[in-house]
């Protein structure tokens, strides 16, 4: 199940890393300056995902856990930063 969890939140941060790829390739912030970051980038996520399910079809769900919170803690993370922001509305003056 903790697999199941963090393999879905894992796709839903990688649905926003491609997302934010796909905007910038599209008002031209992507461009061929910075593309060797964001292709670095989307192959590490990619790496991670595959890794991941790879670890877990082989019965190695420990690693594959311990694989996948390498994405989903910072993710995590922002995601209660975020929500901290929108319940406590701070003034940032």
């Amino acid at each position: 199940m903790f697999y199941r969890l963090l393999f879905i939140f894992d796709l839903l941060a990688a649905a926003v890393v491609l997302f934010f790829f796909f905007w910038g390739v599209s008002d031209g912030t992507v461009s061929s300056y910075n593309f060797g970051l964001w292709a670095g980038l989307l192959a590490a996520v990619a790496a991670v995902l595959a890794a991941g399910y790879v670890l877990n079809a082989n019965g190695n769900r420990v690693l594959a856990n311990l694989l996948l919170l390498v994405i989903a803690l910072p993710a995590f993370a922002y995601l209660l930063f975020v929500l901290l922001i929108v319940i406590a509305q701070p003034r940032w003056n």
